[in-house]
């Protein structure tokens, strides 16, 4: 049997070699900086995501519950949270026309924290992502009645509309 103080000691040395290429820089470490003016991004790689299809077809209640399960996961916690809570508050409300607008907003981009930064009014909304949808959105998110958003509502309220 191995004492624990040299287990841990094994253990230590197996776990540091492990790092050390990204210490020494073989692999890339290379984490988010944000927009550094010197930065040419040559690093970046871009994922292909397949193009945005609007569903004409598509029955509307499927349409709001598909756009419901879309607006809860999401790519980060905030959208998460910001889009579960909005669809909760409109979804059922909207028009076809204000659903088509919410599927492109929610859907077609394919970075989360641009509709973040659209919606928190950090950056200009690009016009094909400007409407009905975009104005509700903005409004929602100020959150002028200082609502309690820590997480993404729950689903039990969907029973109860059921019924």
């Amino acid at each position: 049997m191995i004492s624990s103080a040299v287990a841990k000691r094994l253990l230590t040395g197996v776990c540091q070699a492990s790092w050390r290429p990204v210490v020494t820089g073989l692999v890339s470490s290379r984490g988010y900086r944000g927009d550094a003016p010197d930065d040419t991004k040559g690093d970046l790689i871009e994922i292909p995501l397949p193009p945005w299809e609007e569903k004409p077809d598509e029955p509307t209640a499927i349409k709001r519950r598909r756009l419901l399960y879309e607006s809860r996961k999401r790519g980060m916690l905030e959208n998460c949270i910001l889009l579960s809570l909005f669809a909760k508050r409109y979804l059922n409300t909207m028009s076809e026309k204000q659903l088509l607008q919410y599927d492109r907003l929610i859907n077609e981009p394919s970075n989360d924290w641009d509709i973040y930064y659209w919606a928190t009014e950090a950056q200009p909304t690009p016009e094909v992502y400007q409407g009905d949808v975009m104005d509700l959105l903005k409004e929602f998110t100020k959150n002028r009645s200082h609502e309690q958003r820590l997480d993404a509502p729950s689903l039990e309220y969907l029973e109860k509309e059921s019924h």
